[in-house]
């Protein structure tokens, strides 16, 4: 459907046949289902060395994503507006070599959800949630396999700044001692919208000025996109913008409790993600 595969990623690891993706991410779902009627009459786990491990983990592998996308996008000369998938060269593929550990770190981000099933934080596994972990899962295999350089380093950029600050809040607010200077958390929020917003204004960018880029992806990036933006935005208003009389009476302040990185009225991550829900 989508024409012949990107010749430079042959060979790359779960790349060559699109069953190991799907496998793992119909298990990512059984999981889920599976491990609350496991976990429904044994005691929540604390996991607690566990998490510190992970979210500040995930937080190094950003930092290095980051800083590669922006050295090898500089490098091919990337232009911001429209970039096609060939005339950087040698820089194109190394562009490539980072979006293949996006995509591979959509895997392991499905752990943020099993960690909410054996802590049983069920209240946080939304529809939001495990349709994001789900579906980029599965995207980022198109991406790589026929679109994996140019115009596609520009939302994993942003996502994995977004996720140096969102895992690194994570990591510090296991720490009871750290949750008086965690004050930033709604700007998360807000950065995770303007994240949307200028992924789709530059896939755009390429429909307006088209630069050799495969257009019926940029629609498609869009499109998935714009589901996020409505998702997401209802998640805020729901969240933020409430009115205070519909809070549960007897609430306790955020702060108070501890889940993977957040309070009592957490977050949780969704590949870029987050969402809150008072429990």
């Amino acid at each position: 459907m989508f024409g012949p595969r990107d010749s430079r990623v042959r060979g790359w690891f779960m790349l060559d046949s699109y069953l190991p993706t799907f496998v793992l991410t119909v298990l990512y779902l059984l999981s889920i289902w599976l491990g609350n009627k496991y976990m429904k009459n044994r005691h929540a786990l604390s996991l607690r060395g566990t998490l510190t491990l992970y979210n500040f983990g995930i937080t190094l592998l950003s930092v290095y994503m980051l800083a590669e996308l922006i050295l090898s996008s500089w490098e091919g000369g990337y232009n911001l507006q429209c970039q096609d998938l060939t005339s950087a060269g040698e820089a194109d593929v190394r562009v490539a070599k980072v979006l293949w550990w996006y995509y591979f770190s959509k895997l392991i981000e499905f752990l943020d959800t099993i960690f909410f099933v054996l802590r049983k934080k069920t209240s946080q596994i939304t529809f939001l949630h495990v349709y994001h972990h789900a579906s980029m899962f599965n995207i980022w295999w198109c991406v790589l396999n026929w679109i994996p350089c140019g115009q596609s380093f520009f939302g994993p950029t942003l996502n994995s700044f977004i996720h140096i600050l969102m895992y690194s809040y994570y990591g510090l607010s296991v720490f009871p001692s750290m949750h008086k200077y965690l004050w930033w958390k709604k700007y998360l929020t807000q950065a995770q919208l303007v994240q949307f917003v200028l992924t789709i204004t530059h896939t755009l960018s390429a429909v307006v000025k088209p630069c050799g880029f495969p257009f019926g992806c940029l629609i498609f990036q869009s499109s998935y996109m714009l589901t996020l933006v409505i998702l997401f935005l209802n998640f805020y208003i729901q969240t933020y913008r409430r009115k205070p009389g519909k809070k549960a009476a007897g609430e306790p302040p955020a702060g108070k409790e501890v889940r993977n990185g957040f309070s009592k009225a957490c977050f949780s991550a969704a590949n870029g993600v987050i969402n809150k829900k008072a429990q």
